[in-house]
């Protein structure tokens, strides 16, 4: 079995490409037809995640535009695969030489080695957040889907630096509400804070992580399924598939373990919409697997950048100890840019489910 570069069912993406060889891009299978669609509204979203937008980013200097090859004409989406391509300028593959025998800490550098015999040591080949690309572009193709067909909205921003900890509505909050701070924080006090804290450690080499928070607003009741497909469950395995991440939870998440049941429990009324709601959301948008009509509440948890250049120690392909002093362009903090890929990935799994569930209302 090769590399799994490939996911969802009906909306399906496989990305390509290494974060140091000629480009980067996915292909999109199962778009509907006559879905408007221009390279402008998929350049927005990849805007949001390149590198060099910010003193708290990689200087790399890439626009990041996307090219697509296939499956739009005059304007529409026709039913066939969308190829979208992202071609690499700042590549220097180069500045990795002297990396190439050891193990660096916390990368896939090892592990890759012991699962394929191989690797590619340029920049972290496919392990590289430059990856991301494709999941944002897909990202932004099924947005637009879920705009159009549902009014879902969603809408992801950073919630917490180490301790600083941002205070936002999520009922309310905005995308330009959150891009209106480098730190892509709707909380301005908490932002500043967060800045001076990334602005610290990114001067002495060094890096810091945090959590990342997501609405999905506007999602439909009955998306996803009660047994292996529950949504709750994909959402999980699309966001732990991101590069960094390292915990996810939904609605009251780990915190709910504090509370009883009847604390817990969301309780249901007869909306204004003659649809039944609830008067809380500690459930997060999701019961028993399937979306119940209320917004789809999560948090992702996202480690520390691994390349740094405080020493530290480590040891080469033949077991001898190594000082390793990383020299490179890289994110003191992923979070800012992690922003539009936690979304991106959002809207592949609700698309995917939205498709799933036309096949099922039928009858």
């Amino acid at each position: 079995m090769d590399v799994s570069s490939s996911f969802g069912r009906v909306f399906r993406i496989t990305t390509f490409g290494e974060s140091h060889g000629g480009g980067v891009g996915v292909v999109i299978d199962g778009c509907p037809p006559r879905l408007a669609l221009t390279t402008e509204q998929i350049q927005g979203d990849l805007d949001r995640r390149r590198p060099g937008q910010s003193r708290l980013t990689t200087p790399r200097q890439e626009d990041d535009r996307a090219e697509i090859l296939s499956g739009v004409f005059e304007g529409q989406t026709i039913g066939s695969p969308i190829a979208i391509l992202v071609r690499n300028h700042d590549a220097r593959p180069g500045a990795y030489q002297n990396l190439k025998d050891l193990y660096r800490p916390s990368h896939a550098d090892f592990t890759t080695e012991a699962k394929y015999g191989v690797r590619n040591w340029q920049g972290g080949g496919r392990a590289s957040a430059r990856e991301t690309i494709g999941r944002v572009a897909a990202g932004a193709v099924a947005r637009k889907l879920l705009a159009e067909s549902l009014g879902v909205e969603v809408v992801a921003w950073v919630q917490r630096i180490q301790e600083i900890e941002a205070k936002v509505d999520s009922r309310h909050v905005t995308r330009a509400e959150v891009d209106a701070s480098i730190a892509r924080c709707p909380d301005a006090a908490a932002a500043e804070r967060m800045i001076e804290r990334i602005d610290d450690v990114r001067r002495r080499g060094d890096s810091v992580g945090g959590v990342l928070a997501c609405v999905a607003r506007g999602v439909p009741a009955g998306l996803g399924e009660p047994v292996f497909g529950k949504l709750e469950a994909e959402l999980a395995a699309a966001l732990m598939s991101l590069p960094a991440s390292k915990g996810f939870e939904i609605g009251s998440g780990f915190a709910g373990t504090e509370l009883t049941g009847s604390q817990h429990n969301d309780p249901f009324v007869l909306g204004e919409d003659g649809r039944p709601h609830t008067t809380s959301n500690r459930s997060g948008g999701v019961q028993g697997g399937i979306s119940n009509g209320e917004p789809i509440e999560l948090r992702v948890a996202f480690k520390p950048t691994a390349t740094i250049s405080v020493p530290q120690q480590t040891i080469d392909r033949a077991g001898v100890p190594v000082t390793l002093e990383a020299q490179g362009r890289h994110d003191p903090c992923v979070l800012p840019r992690a922003v539009p890929i936690v979304e991106a990935m959002v809207c592949l799994v609700l698309v995917d489910h939205w498709l799933r569930q036309r096949a099922v209302d039928v009858i």
